[in-house]
């Protein structure tokens, strides 16, 4: 069922803060960069050490639910609407997107010319402290930010039954107000706006990472030059993409995108682990793997107060703030896929097996990459050094054999990353708009596809002024913060939900309930 009802001031709103915002960007650069880049360093000093609790907070609160009784609360009536491989990977598809690929070839080179813990560069233990952050970063803690998320509004609308598929909605619910006079309308404008904002904060750092990317892979390819225009060629194709895609549904659409592309994706790494150092890959994943979760605690909360590198700010909290941007629409997704799941099923697999995900991806790929530096056959911390990360993935990839069908096999996974990332941003930001929605309804699908189109225009902006990282980071952080006193609000509702409608009944009963 369709429904085309729309949220009009909310869409004039959003439309005239983004038009702002590229227009800002595009005649001001430069103003722009030195913006952006006092802010970074504003906002992740003030913000730090609460963001690191907070998050930290979320991994020991889900582990805590997921075997407490109340983990066997069902999402919804009826069975699960799509098989558990497909839900999985529609949810790890959603979650990462294609700047995934890029920070898999070059995150740990960044940690490996600047480590943190008082490590020197250019080390065997800058090597090793690289892999473990690497994995760190896209792990536990990254899921647990989406999962904290998820959940309250997962309850709000499958067990709850609450009209509305939006932040604001789940708020008013958790406030019982049946009748919203001026004041909490206002507040609801301003819940959703921060919710859209934050989608192009999000989506900013995705497209203007991957997006150079793809264009660097492609032009290698066809013997060319990126240029803006052909960046601007590459986002069109990209959004010709998922905009088809959103245009048919989630079940057509992004459900054969996903899984389609996690087969690629599994595929091409499996082909580098046995073509390229396969021993080394082993033993570097197990022994970042080990280091991590020994050293969990303290990297977690980890501030540098004596020595302070700025490594806390500008990596951990920067990525615990970036994935905080995603868990608006990761999990509204979330909530429209999980019907007929248990609340300790969806916490198994989000921070089980999207963390398993991302250790097999980076575990392989990241080590792949370590292993042509250690061999001196591409000086890939020197290329990112300089700002050349794009151009070390194509050199990287040159030394496999058929180097030419690895390119062509990345590219297209980055590609569809970055469509499944877009179509569920798309999706849910239109159903914000969308008020009211209830179980089995869906925003239009030209609503979707107007919101498609949308999402290209901040990226491309950044790309046309050639902002570096810092100024594209800012975006994250700017959304992020007043996001998370929104999240913290949702998970303080949710616990009252949860002790309101199941704390008299036991684990046997909740299951006899569902």
């Amino acid at each position: 069922m369709q429904t085309k009802r729309l949220d009009m001031p909310l869409l004039i709103t959003s439309i005239t803060i983004v038009t702002a915002i590229v227009a800002g960007l595009t005649l001001f650069p430069e103003a722009g960069k030195a913006g952006a880049n006092h802010i970074f360093g504003l906002f992740t000093k003030l913000f730090g050490t609460p963001v690191l609790l907070t998050v930290f907070g979320a991994v020991v609160f889900l582990v805590g639910l997921g075997f407490s009784k109340y983990g066997a609360i069902k999402l919804g009536d009826g069975t699960p609407e799509y098989s558990t491989f497909n839900w999985v990977a529609m949810m790890v598809c959603a979650g990462l997107g294609s700047a995934t690929v890029y920070w898999a070839f070059c995150e740990w080179a960044y940690y490996f010319n600047a480590p943190p813990m008082g490590i020197a560069a250019h080390t065997d233990g800058a090597y090793e402290v690289a892999t473990t952050y690497n994995l760190f970063h896209w792990g536990i803690s990254a899921w647990a930010t989406y999962c904290i998320a998820a959940l309250p509004v997962a309850y709000h609308f499958h067990v709850r039954k609450n009209a509305g598929l939006s932040l604001s909605a789940v708020c008013t619910a958790i406030l019982n107000k049946k009748e919203t006079g001026p004041a909490w309308a206002l507040t609801c404008r301003i819940i959703d706006i921060i919710f859209i904002f934050t989608c192009f904060g999000g989506l900013s750092i995705t497209l203007g990472v991957s997006v150079p990317m793809v264009s660097e892979i492609l032009c290698s390819i066809l013997g060319m030059t990126p240029s803006f225009g052909f960046n601007l060629a590459v986002i069109l194709g990209i959004s010709a993409i998922f905009s088809l895609s959103s245009y048919v549904g989630i079940s057509k659409g992004m459900q054969r995108i996903s899984s389609m592309n996690t087969y690629f994706a599994i595929g091409f790494c499996l082909l580098i682990f046995l073509i390229g150092p396969t021993l080394f890959i082993v033993k570097s994943t197990t022994n970042a793997i080990g280091t991590m979760l020994q050293d969990f605690v303290k990297m977690s909360l980890w501030t540098d107060p004596i020595g302070e590198s700025g490594f806390p700010e500008g990596w951990t909290i920067f990525y615990w703030l970036y994935w905080i941007t995603y868990t608006p629409f990761v999990g509204l997704f979330i909530t429209k896929i999980s019907k007929g799941r248990t609340i300790r099923g969806v916490i198994l697999n989000m921070l089980v097996s999207g963390s398993m995900g991302c250790w097999f991806f980076f575990g392989i790929i990241g080590n792949f990459s370590m292993k042509t530096q250690l061999t001196k056959a591409v000086d890939v911390a020197g290329m990112v050094a300089s700002g050349k990360g794009n151009s070390a993935i194509v050199e990287i990839m040159n030394t496999l054999p058929a180097s030419s069908l690895f390119i062509i096999m990345f590219a297209l996974i980055s590609v569809l990353f970055l469509a499944t990332t877009l179509d569920s941003a798309a999706y849910t930001m239109a159903a914000t708009v969308t008020p009211g929605l209830k179980t089995g309804e869906d925003p239009s699908p030209m609503h979707r596809l107007f919101w498609c189109v949308m999402l290209a225009a901040v990226p491309l902006a950044m790309m046309f002024i050639n902002a570096p990282l810092n100024t594209i980071k800012t975006c994250a952080i700017v959304t992020a913060v007043p996001l998370t006193f929104i999240i913290c609000y949702m998970v303080y509702g949710f616990i009252s939900w949860l002790r309101e409608d199941f704390a008299d009944l036991t684990e046997k009963e909740i299951r006899a309930r569902g």
